[in-house]
């Protein structure tokens, strides 16, 4: 199994800051550790241990530390879990087993035995987005909403490469200009400290996280008229790794009955929709 990072050096520098993140949880939480057949799962718990189950999944190149700003709202009304993905920069096993190869249902079926939890929503970004559909396309009986934003699978995936690899190459300067393009423009000049502290995290493991390279698997028409559980979907008109009118169409051919949210303007780091997810997650769990 190649090293998800490219020094052990620069992985226990990113572990190290991942843990002052966790630091800050904006909840009273627990950090549970759940063993799986691919290697340890890392999981934050918070919120009411009665509440309807809510289990976050977050995007590649990235940990449950994506959550921070959102959590506090679920955690209201939900018992939330944010599962660190395998193979992730996060604390859970680096085993990265092909998205093609069936192995992330049973992954997270393991994940949610060892939490106790037979029904749970989803809510998943970007890769986390895929990794939601593919759990509930397999098993949708288990699966009580969805909320996703971003989600690849859908549409076609975009090929950033082209004019990723140059910035990259361009240090600093070239590695903020990628992540104007993956904003859909550039950082705000108001942006809050803290803000600009993950951002910063974010840059320490883009100079040191090996993320996948394989295209995320499409899901066929058959496996997306599976999904008859409420669901909501966030899309941004500016996301450069995922073709988001494309994906827009085909859930609207296949799966009709769930809403989606178009933000023209958006680019794919979607955040503060905290509230609005909030809200369709009342109507759809809490009635």
């Amino acid at each position: 199994m190649a090293p998800i990072y490219r020094t052990e050096a620069g992985g226990e520098a990113v572990r190290e800051r991942y843990a002052a993140f966790l630091a800050y949880w904006p909840v009273p939480c627990e950090h549970l550790r759940i063993p799986t057949a691919q290697g340890e799962t890392f999981v934050i718990a918070c919120g009411p241990r009665d509440g309807p189950v809510l289990m976050l999944l977050h995007g590649s190149a990235a940990n449950s530390s994506t959550w921070l700003g959102d959590v506090a709202t679920w955690a209201m009304h939900f018992r939330v879990y944010a599962v660190d993905m395998i193979g992730e920069p996060g604390f859970s096993a680096p085993a990265r087993p092909s998205l093609a190869s069936g192995a992330y249902a049973p992954w997270l079926d393991e994940v949610m035995a060892g939490l106790g939890v037979t029904r749970a929503a989803l809510v998943g970004i970007s890769l986390g987005g895929w990794l939601a559909l593919e759990y509930a396309t397999q098993r949708p009986d288990r699966v009580s909403a969805l909320a996703l934003l971003c989600p690849g699978g859908v549409g076609k995936h975009r090929n950033i490469l082209l004019w990723a690899l140059p910035l990259l190459l361009l240090g600093p300067w070239g590695r903020r200009r990628m992540m104007d393009r993956v904003r859909g423009g550039p950082e705000p000049t108001d942006v809050s400290p803290e803000a600009r502290a993950f951002g910063d995290f974010m840059q320490l493991i883009f100079r040191n996280f090996r993320p996948r390279t394989e295209r995320l698997p499409r899901f066929s028409d058959v496996a997306l008229a599976r999904l008859t559980m409420p669901f909501l979907t966030i899309l941004a008109g500016r996301d450069v790794f995922i073709d988001s009118a494309g994906t827009r169409a085909r859930l609207l051919e296949n799966a009709p009955q769930g809403e989606i949210i178009w933000l023209p303007e958006a680019g794919h780091m979607l955040v503060g929709h905290d509230a609005v997810i909030d809200a369709f997650l009342a109507r759809a769990l809490l009635q």
